[in-house]
């Protein structure tokens, strides 16, 4: 019986999400409570689990696609009813190299070699003109799909408005290999964008056109692909095209593949095939036939086609175990990146990824991903990659740290992530795309303005000193200068309540809030993401510690919930946390302000002292800054509120708070 799973409720004015990612395929088993995808709203990001335990049947809402609060997302059952999606999918564990193979991996076995070899012999006449025409070989690899009435042939799309071609810099399938729609066959290069080309049709990769390292024009032929079951015929078709398609490097020594060509087909000459024998028996026919006998070589047989379906780019290889396995340890010249994505363990690596790791040596099977289920992010190879290298670096690098110093002064140098993103376009995150969205459309909704105090912080620092050891140990946070900006901002927002207002749209009416529902903007991996503080104007100082520390820590880790990321009215961002002096900050209505809090810097000030005397003296200063809706508060309220917190923090007076 299957088990529906749907979107749940995320947030109190959510009504849709966007699937972002699923991180289960059709056709895998989920066990109850395992993350299945990723979806993505105007103020969350979270990951859906599953209800049940079963196997995933059928997935009903795509990556990228939007469905409603309680929509149908997938359906979970016992398997009896995703077995045919899963093999549709491209699933292995039933049907073996191909949907439409003549026989499953089982039947492979005990399937009867006549119709192979009639398959064969068929294939066979179709040789020796290839053999004759060495040099038309390109032409019938142009025309195999059309051989084939299966193929589908892979072109390079349209990749920017000024872009003619691209060079393909990885191949992620080799030939043989089944492809599912939409799964990344490749990557290409061009002088604009790094991407992935997918495969337009679900089969098997029958065909590589263009290697690695070669350009070829937009709209030009990258592959074929087609169904498993013409993979023998076509594998003998072009059967020299693969051999000379394979190995486009060599194909200066087209006779050498030539002559190898009929030698690593001697699966004709068991089927007697009088056409070909005069080719083949001159070298290796004949000794493959004492060294293997005719009695065990005919129900080998049947195996054969598995081999070519692995290697198609060999050509069909039954002369013999030995022969076929030396022809196909050349084949993963187009493979190499594969070996790197398939040892992730089926887990989607972005092409950044996978060039990062191989540009740091590091193999992706021995990473453990920390990602959204188990997904390798670019710390992690990052982190790798210097653990591979810290043994290296110990004994020959001791001395290094002495020149390091020397080193910080000078120019940045990029890190390996930042080296890695350099020259590439990437795909805009979601997240990314909500921010952009939300900006913009504030700019254009409230007329939003800033302004700037400076504030002596002295007093806070000190007290801050005396007090953050205690501190830390009752409360199990660390004392920060932000608690105090916190409650010095909630505390002025009740004495100046437009500061904590909101006006309606059509501009005929005010709200005042009955309570400080602070946003504190937390940075974040992923982009900024702003969690509420509710009710922060009856929360002392301990209280603002921890609330902050809570959630920032939940917010980084993904773990926030919806409803802690709605219902501010007022909000805080702490660019001095990263060393910015002040900011501009933008608010998002329904809001109308966002208090920014700069770094806190010591430098010579003007002072009076006891005397009312003018002094110079080493102060802490700090920059408050106030972007406000002009809208329904003045600059002259945006002063005053500043004001007042600037008063609160200079006196200093927060001991009954810390306990002192």
């Amino acid at each position: 019986m299957s088990q529906s799973v749907k979107m749940p409720a995320l947030g109190e004015s959510v009504t849709e999400g966007t699937v972002t990612r699923w991180l289960k395929a059709e056709g895998d088993e989920v066990a109850v409570d395992e993350p299945l995808l990723e979806v993505s709203t105007d103020k969350v990001d979270t990951e859906i689990p599953s209800p049940v335990a079963g196997v995933l049947e059928k997935i009903l809402v795509a990556e990228d696609e939007t469905a409603e609060v309680g929509a149908e997302l997938a359906t979970i059952g016992d398997g009896s009813g995703g077995g045919s999606d899963s093999e549709s999918a491209g699933q292995d564990t039933a049907t073996g190299d191909g949907a439409d193979e003549p026989a499953t991996g089982d039947a492979e076995k005990h399937a009867a070699p006549e119709p192979e070899a009639t398959t064969e012999s068929t294939a066979a006449p179709a040789e020796a003109p290839s053999t004759d025409t060495e040099q038309p070989v390109e032409k019938p690899r142009a025309g195999a799909q059309a051989s084939a009435g299966s193929g589908t042939s892979v072109t390079l799309p349209a990749m920017g408005e000024s872009v003619t071609e691209g060079t393909v810099t990885r191949w992620l399938k080799t030939v043989g290999d089944e492809v599912a729609v939409d799964e990344p066959l490749l990557e290409v290069s061009t002088d604009k964008v790094d991407t992935e080309v997918p495969s337009p049709v679900a089969g098997t990769l029958l065909e590589i056109t263009v290697g690695e390292d070669e350009t070829v024009q937009v709209g030009g032929q990258l592959a074929v692909i087609g169904s498993a079951g013409s993979t023998p015929a076509d594998g003998d078709d072009p059967g020299d095209d693969t051999g000379s398609g394979d190995d486009t490097d060599t194909d200066t020594g087209k006779p050498g593949t030539r002559d190898q060509q009929p030698a690593a087909e001697p699966t004709p000459a068991p089927s007697q095939q009088q056409p070909a024998e005069p080719e083949k028996t001159a070298e290796p026919e004949q000794p493959a036939e004492p060294e293997k006998t005719a009695e065990p070589e005919q129900p080998a047989e049947p195996e054969q086609p598995a081999a070519p379906a692995a290697s198609t780019p060999q050509g069909a290889q039954g002369a013999g175990t030995s022969t076929a396995a030396t022809q196909a340890q050349p084949t993963p010249s187009p493979t190499d990146s594969l070996s790197v994505r398939g040892d992730t363990g089926g887990a989607y690596v972005t092409p950044v990824i996978r060039k990062l790791a191989t540009d740091n040596g590091v193999d992706l099977a021995s990473i453990k991903g920390t990602g959204v289920g188990g997904r390798i992010r670019r710390e992690d190879v990052v982190r790798a990659a210097k653990a591979a290298a810290a043994p290296a670096d110990t004994p020959v690098d001791a001395p290094a740290p002495v020149a390091a110093p020397g080193a910080t002064s000078a120019a940045p140098v990029p890190d390996e992530a930042a080296t890695a993103l350099i020259g590439t376009t990437q795909k805009t995150p979601r997240i990314r795309q909500t921010i952009a969205k939300n900006m913009v459309n504030a700019l254009q909704t409230a007329a939003q303005l800033t302004s700037v105090v400076e504030v002596d912080v002295t007093r806070v620092a000190a007290l801050r000193a005396r007090a953050k050891k205690s501190f830390e140990a009752r409360e199990g946070v660390k004392l920060s200068f932000l608690p105090f900006f916190v409650k010095a901002a909630v505390e002025a927002a009740k004495v100046y309540p437009v500061i904590n207002s909101t006006i309606s749209d059509d501009l005929k009416e005010i709200t005042f809030h009955p309570s400080v529902n602070l946003g504190i903007a937390v940075d974040t991996p992923r982009g900024l993401v702003v969690p509420v503080i509710k009710n922060a104007d009856d929360l002392n100082i301990s209280g603002i510690a921890r609330k902050i520390a809570d959630l920032a820590d939940r917010t980084r880790t993904n773990k926030i919930g919806p409803d802690e990321l709605s219902g501010g009215t007022f909000s805080l961002t702490n660019t001095g946390s990263v060393g910015a002096l002040f900011d501009t900050a933008i608010f998002t209505p329904p809001q109308s302000a966002i208090l920014i809090t700069g770094a806190v810097v010591k430098r010579a000030v003007v002072v009076p002292d006891a005397d009312g005397n003018d002094t110079i003296a080493i102060r802490s200063m700090a920059y408050l800054a106030l972007s406000y809706d002009h809208r329904n508060v003045d600059g002259a309220d945006a002063a005053r509120f500043l004001g007042a917190v600037k008063k609160r923090i200079e006196g200093g007076e927060f001991e009954g708070d810390l306990g002192l």
